[in-house]
């Protein structure tokens, strides 16, 4: 337990921040799934944007951002 008050208030912060970033992250998982899935230009798109949203937030990083974009483009591209 946190024993000074800026600890506690430091522990209040990280919680709301935590609730936030799993939200953020479930949106991107879900993107993703679905441009697997349907491999249309809007998935694909809707991906992109959860992806780069996440990254600017540094909720994860850019380059992880990049790759699952590049990732996704490849797979959409073969089946165009």
């Amino acid at each position: 337990m946190p024993n000074t008050k800026s600890a506690i208030k430091a522990a209040r912060q990280n919680i709301k921040r935590r609730v936030t970033n799993l939200v953020a992250l479930d949106k991107i998982k879900k993107a993703v799934k679905q441009a697997r899935k349907l491999k249309t230009p809007q998935a694909l798109t809707d991906a992109f944007s959860a992806l780069d949203k996440a990254a600017k937030k540094h909720i994860i990083h850019k380059n992880t951002a990049s790759r699952l974009k590049s990732r996704l483009s490849k797979l959409i591209a073969k089946k165009a």
